[in-house]
């Protein structure tokens, strides 16, 4: 409730506990509640026949309009940005799940739904997350203006710099390195009039580097007196968390033997398969100092979500594993405490007197990783492995656990390893897919729930299309079809 507040008054502005401020000072940069943000004399300006206003002109002609705005129109105009244009999709839909795995902002999303994504449904805002180069990656929020802010092309894979759409909160940020709001007229596209935005660059803090944007896109609840000190937090929070991120994969470990024996030769004494290789150096007093070589970062994961094989992801490289192998380390990955022999048997096989046979694979297993992946060769009694393996359907379960309904989907690809009759996976199998149906069924809104009806696993699910159906507006041109396919459905399973 307090972040909701937040969003819409003037006080001491809290995220979870975290102060922030306890007054909202007028900024420059902010518009007033009230005031009119852009004077018909300087709209007429920019768009009167020829053009009065074009780059360079002095801002005096633009008498009434912030700086920051009349300053970014003419960016705009210089960049021949069309006001009338459409905003375009930049990254189509078949590229634009690689590119939200690949952005850094892919590992804090958890954090950004906690502080915000999470407070804005009901309360008439949406969530936006894009990259440094103003490509939205991912856009959630109220269901209601999700699918409003759809009709302008404000979705994930589309284009909002300024050198795209002109003035609006989400480029401008970027193109200032800081906190923006825009207010109606101020927006240099028309279609963007009936709507305002906060936003705020993302950094990495180590480097300055500008990483992305978060963005609150709404009606003048998205530029309220609490807005921006709510995003600042939000984003604080999230440059925090990516420091936590980058820290614990460069953190080298340390092994230091202060006796005076030698220190033992790498090939003294067998390695534990799949540990860093020590590096002997001399100490200050000619001691041996045995140092752990800095390790890669611990970027390993398995991807087995609609894939008859899995494919690991280790030291920048993928490679293929065979059906057997991948049903292991799923297991394995699934059960991080590690399970007995018998137990693997029968998760693997359907019978725990398969220990024989386990065992042989299990050989095979460790000479396959020790080439690829040597973090990861299963450790025994009981059977684990050294380190946390990464499940690509471990990010759609994350996803579901804090609500992000349309991120979870676009993670889904389909079912864990379905080609296979392991019953251990078709139990992780079985799980995944009543989890990401209770979860959409419960929350979801109708653009989410009728893309998940159109997979496979919702075709014939009449419950689905039901809600489908009952979520669609009594007017929507898609009610016929979705009657159609109910009717359809429920006559084939009579």
């Amino acid at each position: 409730m307090a972040h909701r507040e937040a969003l819409s008054s003037v006080g001491t502005v809290n995220v979870d506990g975290l102060p922030l401020m306890k007054e909202v000072s007028v900024h420059p940069d902010v518009p007033l509640p009230g005031e009119d943000v852009v004077p018909p004399s300087a709209r007429s300006a920019l768009t009167r026949g020829g053009g009065t206003v074009s780059p360079g002109t002095p801002t005096g002609a633009l008498a009434g309009v912030r700086t920051l705005v009349s300053e970014s129109w003419q960016r705009s105009l210089s960049f021949g940005v069309d006001p009338d244009a459409a905003p375009h999709t930049d990254i189509i839909d078949s590229d634009l799940r690689d590119f939200r795995d690949a952005h850094p902002l892919a590992a804090v999303l958890p954090v950004i739904h906690q502080l915000l994504t999470r407070h804005t449904v009901g309360a008439g805002l949406i969530v936006a997350i894009g990259d440094h180069r103003g490509r939205l990656l991912w856009v959630d929020g109220d269901r209601d203006l999700v699918r409003l802010a759809e009709a302008m092309a404000f979705m994930g894979g589309a284009d909002w710099s300024e050198q795209a759409v002109g003035t609006s909160a989400p480029g401008t940020a970027l193109a200032l390195g800081r906190s923006v709001q825009i207010r109606g007229e101020e927006h240099f596209n028309r279609m963007v009039h009936p709507w305002s935005c906060s936003s705020v660059p993302v950094r990495n803090r180590e480097t300055g580097d500008l990483l992305g944007v978060i963005d609150l896109t709404g009606r003048e609840a998205a530029v309220g007196p609490g807005t921006l000190p709510l995003l600042e937090a939000t984003v604080a929070a999230v440059e925090a968390e990516l420091d936590v991120v980058r820290l614990s994969r460069e953190r080298p470990r340390l092994l230091v033997h202060h006796d005076s024996s030698p220190a033992p030769r790498p090939h003294a004494q067998p390695r534990p398969t799949g540990s860093p290789r020590p590096v002997v150096r001399l100490g200050s007093r000619g001691r041996g100092v045995t140092q752990q070589a800095p390790t890669t970062p611990r970027n390993t994961h398995l991807a087995i979500l609609g894939r008859e094989v899995g494919r690991i992801h280790a030291d920048a490289q993928w490679h293929d594993l065979s059906v057997r192998h991948t049903e292991i380390l799923t297991l394995l990955a699934w059960h991080p405490r590690g399970l007995t022999a018998p137990k693997l048997a029968f998760a693997l096989y359907g019978r725990d007197d398969a220990v024989v046979t386990l065992r042989a694979e299990m050989v095979r297993l460790r000479g396959v990783l020790t080439r690829v992946a040597p973090r990861l060769v299963p450790l025994s009694r009981p059977y684990r492995l050294p380190e946390a393996l990464e499940l690509d359907v471990h990010r759609v379960l994350a996803f579901l656990d804090h609500g992000a309904h349309r991120v979870a989907l676009g993670a889904y690809v389909g079912p864990v390893l379905p080609g296979s009759r392991a019953p251990g996976i078709e139990t992780i199998r079985a799980r995944v897919r009543a989890q990401l149906r209770e979860a959409l069924l419960s929350s979801a809104n109708v653009e989410t729930l009728l893309v998940y009806a159109r997979m496979p696993e919702g075709h014939y699910d009449v419950e689905v299309w039901r809600q489908v159906l009952g979520l669609l507006a009594p007017r929507s041109p898609r009610r016929a079809a979705v009657v159609a396919h109910l009717e359809q459905v429920e006559a084939e399973l009579q």
